[in-house]
């Protein structure tokens, strides 16, 4: 069995909210069904979340590869409101919410509501090349989870008051940027295979399953799917970052946070988001030099070196950008995300 990982795989707070979660709290996870016109059903959306003691431990994102991150199946949820964070996941082996669980689980316990829609098509076993490119939808998928999540009975009475971000990892990264303003451009998409100088794994693919960019349907491609609800984003090696319309990143209003993934000058083309923030007014933009875009995988299992060469895996998932411990990259993540998001969400507005 061949894999593809795809390069488009994943403190301060002047005003306390009523319950303030701390590292070490227990971390909930629930699943919701969020209805979507667009998808034709409903989208699994896993949802981390402050719990109080109870429920049953499962871990999420454990597999042959990679370790999971254990959290408490349905406990009760913690008295008080929390931001609600929008998570979206990239594509490939990390093309599931659960591969995002070591991220989502520890912002849980630090005081927010993670939600996490499953992209149809973007990962697992009915993943599709066709359904992967569709760029456009994603952005919706986290609309629709919002609108589910406030009317969930579970949660709509914990979720503060317009307090609601985005965060995106990888392909999930460039959905963040959408939903936060930044327009497709269709040409650049359609041609974005035309090479494979910008994405050989993810263009591989794609080529592998027969489809042709240029003869896509992208009617919708160049469309708005901004959401005035969404207050924040944080874009985490968003990729590919170099289809989007330079014009729409002008107008994008809110603040955001953008970080790459690598030295600079060393950071794959399609993932440097250097220029996406030099454009946008309201953004920040930081690098880890000693990750890689593979460092927003799970930890690699003793094993996993071998199995990637075994399986044909092709890309080293299991290598960062310098000597550093994967989990030190990841709490190092944890720390930036859950700082940006403290300022942007739990502040006095």
């Amino acid at each position: 069995m061949k894999f593809r990982t795809m390069l488009c795989a994943v403190i301060a707070s002047t005003l306390a909210p009523q319950h303030q979660a701390h590292a070490g709290d227990a971390a909930g996870v629930r699943h919701v069904a969020a209805p979507s016109m667009e998808r034709g059903g409903d989208l699994d959306v896993t949802v981390w979340y402050p719990a109080e003691p109870g429920g049953v431990t499962v871990t999420l994102g454990d597999s042959e590869l990679f370790t999971g991150t254990a959290a408490a199946q349905n406990a009760p949820i913690s008295q008080g409101r929390f931001p609600l964070i929008l998570l979206s996941h990239g594509a490939g082996l990390a093309g599931t919410p659960q591969a995002m669980s070591w991220i989502a689980t520890p912002l849980a316990r630090q005081g927010f509501i993670v939600a996490a829609p499953t992209h149809p098509g973007n990962g697992g076993k009915n993943r599709s090349a066709a359904e992967t490119i569709k760029l456009w939808l994603r952005p919706a998928d986290l609309s629709a989870t919002l609108d589910a999540m406030e009317k969930e009975p579970s949660f709509r009475d914990h979720i503060e008051e317009g307090k609601v971000g985005a965060l995106g990892l990888s392909m999930g990264g460039s959905t963040a940027l959408a939903i936060a303003g930044a327009r497709i451009d269709p040409k650049r998409l359609a041609a974005y295979c035309d090479t494979d100088l910008l994405n050989a794994s993810l263009c591989g693919w794609i080529r592998h399953s027969g489809v042709d960019l240029h003869a896509l349907d992208m009617r919708l491609a160049g469309r708005d799917n901004s959401d005035r609800r969404i207050r924040f984003a944080m874009a985490i090696d968003p990729a590919p970052s170099d289809v989007f319309d330079a014009a729409s990143l002008a107008g994008i209003r809110i603040p955001l946070d953008i970080v790459n993934l690598g030295q600079p000058g060393k950071i794959p083309v399609t993932a440097d988001a250097s220029g996406i923030a030099k454009a946008i007014s309201n953004s920040s933009y930081s690098t880890i030099d000693d990750a890689s875009h593979y460092s927003m995988f799970g930890v690699c299992k003793p094993g996993a070196p071998a199995l990637v060469i075994s399986e044909e895996i092709g890309d080293p998932v299991c290598d960062d950008g310098g000597g550093r411990p994967r989990d030190e990259i990841h709490a190092q993540l944890v720390e930036m995300t859950a700082a940006a998001f403290n300022r942007a969400l739990k502040a006095t507005p």
